[in-house]
């Protein structure tokens, strides 16, 4: 059931396509298209009733007997060509409105989200190398960064390595990077917020790459995401998107982003010495100041100037209620139906031995 309520969120509230729902899920498209089309029929929607628990959600989307109604097979093809010409002439024409006058011309039409699978399919195959069109507050990239700032303790003189976190908005570019103590999901996750309260906003979906923080198990199209990374991208309503590994184009706009940090901040204090994290995020937030003010060389503006413009006014608002963090483990339950975590243990049912 968590996997159906996962996917009457992302469809109703972040009106993602299937496609787009199945790999955020973990699940096969068609998978995502038999939950929607129980829903449909079944008339739930999202957020669900009041006092509605799993039994009732299943009962209602998976009745004893009965199915369904079965859609036509029998589909009028869109012009896509028209379509596409439509898309590059006219700044303003989204595929919904071009999906809404086809609908109006042909009665048995396809779904919306149908139509705009088959129209990326349709326009993967004009070129091998396709340039990504992000919409405003759509998605942000988020990553690590390969190279590290050394800290040194005050106390002991001990000197570590503080990793770098860099997020960046698809459509301006506009750049979030601090350090960190470590890779693990609290630092990641608390990154997250700061870019989100630095942004003022919460974008559509978030591209991670296949990081253990982000993603639990890799894979080209059914990437498993950490359940704590889930339920907290569910706390400030966007969808994580994970890359495809070995695709570093699907993350284009954070790997320049991080190319950038590194070479403008971690290059330009590396005569510095740091005692704190918190020092250290002084001089970071100064130079990404610099780097967000700085004027693009092939059009006009800068990433502040078009966040300001294009992507802040199209955010979501920012929760402000902070997030509880998790922690997830498998356990196996031994013969005295017991489960040991975290030098503890606690009993469990004796069947589920």
């Amino acid at each position: 059931m968590r996997k159906i309520k996962e996917v009457l969120r992302l469809r109703n509230e972040l009106k993602l396509d299937q496609r787009q729902i199945a790999r955020s899920c973990s699940i096969s498209v068609s998978t995502v298209h038999e939950y929607l089309k129980r829903a449909e029929a079944a008339k739930v929607g999202w957020p669900l009733p009041e006092g509605w628990d799993d039994a009732r959600l299943e009962a209602a989307l998976f009745p004893p007997s009965g199915s369904p109604p079965q859609p036509s097979t029998q589909k009028s093809p869109p012009d896509f060509a028209a379509i596409h010409e439509q898309l590059q002439c006219h700044r303003h024409v989204t595929l919904q409105l071009l999906w809404e006058e086809y609908r109006d011309t042909s009665p048995d039409s396809y779904g919306y989200s149908r139509f705009c699978e088959l129209y990326q399919r349709w326009r993967k195959k004009l070129d091998v190398v396709l340039r990504q069109q992000h919409k405003a507050g759509e998605k942000a990239f988020v990553d690590w960064a390969g190279a590290t700032l050394p800290i040194c303790d005050r106390d002991t003189g001990e000197v570590w390595q503080a990793s770098l976190f860099v997020a960046a908005l698809g459509a301006s570019s506009y750049t979030w990077a601090e350090v960190t103590r470590d890779q693990q999901m609290g630092s990641w996750l608390l990154a997250h917020v700061h870019a989100l309260e630095h942004w003022g906003g919460v974008p559509l979906l978030v591209v991670p790459d296949n990081t253990k923080t982000g993603v639990t198990k890799p894979c080209r199209y059914d990437p498993d995401v950490n359940p704590t990374y889930q339920n907290f991208a569910a706390h400030y309503g966007f969808g994580v998107l994970p890359a495809r590994p070995y695709k570093p184009r699907d993350k284009a706009i954070v790997e320049n982003a991080v190319q950038v940090a590194q070479r403008w901040i971690l290059a330009a204090l590396r005569h510095r010495k740091f005692f704190s994290l918190a020092e250290a995020n002084q001089a970071v937030l100064e130079l990404l100041q610099r780097i967000n003010n700085r004027p693009f060389r092939r059009r006009d503006g800068s990433r502040v100037t078009v966040f300001e413009v294009i992507d802040k006014p199209a955010l979501q608002p920012l929760f402000q209620e902070g997030f509880e963090i998790s922690e997830w483990a498998r356990a196996r339950v031994n013969i005295d139906y017991h489960v040991a975590f975290d030098g503890n243990f606690y009993s469990v049912p004796y069947n589920l031995v």
